[in-house]
């Protein structure tokens, strides 16, 4: 029963995260969700109670892997891998959960009404852990010194864009969809503009 349950609350985040993306929180109906989804519309709310608190679970999906990507950051970390192993996790992250990081992005942009205060100390706490950690190596001379605060938003950018901007990525590329190598192409292109940015000034 529980595996039942487990696999009808993963197609509706999904069908969720993808109508959420579409159409944004208001316009988004439980009816189109649950159609999408292929499960009575009666299912939304015996799982997540209303339509808001599936809005804020598919936000939480992505919050997850966001702040896992940051674990790598420390300070007695090398920079080269750290920075590395970010850009990575931040692309897969575009690959495998591009809808739930549209819901995401959308929501930043709307300055974050659904996101709990402790949602937002956590994330922005996580954001400035790694910026911190940053600026220990520019202090140590690891790497160049480049603007802590900017270069993370600048990776950000890189990365995020793979979901927000898929439409447009598939279109100058001719794409219906990227594979695993242009994945792989993006996190090794992003790489080596940062690491290269981020070489010690000798």
């Amino acid at each position: 029963m529980s595996s039942i349950r487990e696999r009808n609350k993963e197609l509706i985040l999904r069908a969720a995260s993808e109508e959420f993306a579409d159409k944004g929180f208001a316009a988004s109906k439980t009816s189109d969700i649950a159609a999408k989804a292929g499960v009575p519309k009666p299912n939304v709310y015996y799982y997540f109670k209303s339509k808001e608190n599936l809005y804020r679970e598919v936000l939480e999906s992505i919050i997850e892997p966001i702040m896992q990507a940051s674990t790598p950051f420390n300070r007695d970390g090398v920079p080269s891998e750290v920075l590395s192993g970010y850009i990575r996790s931040k692309i897969r992250i575009s690959r495998d959960l591009p809808f739930a990081s549209k819901v995401f992005a959308s929501e930043i942009m709307h300055g974050a009404p659904h996101l709990t205060p402790e949602q937002v100390e956590q994330l922005n706490g996580q954001a400035r852990h790694n910026i911190d950690c940053i600026q220990g190596w520019i202090d140590d001379g690891l790497i160049a010194p480049v603007d802590p605060d900017h270069l993370m938003f600048s990776i950000w950018a890189a990365t995020q864009t793979y979901a927000d901007f898929d439409w447009q990525i598939s279109t100058v590329t001719g794409k219906a969809r990227l594979d695993d190598a242009d994945y792989e192409a993006a996190a090794q292109t992003i790489i080596r503009l940062v690491l290269k940015g981020c070489e010690p000034d000798r």
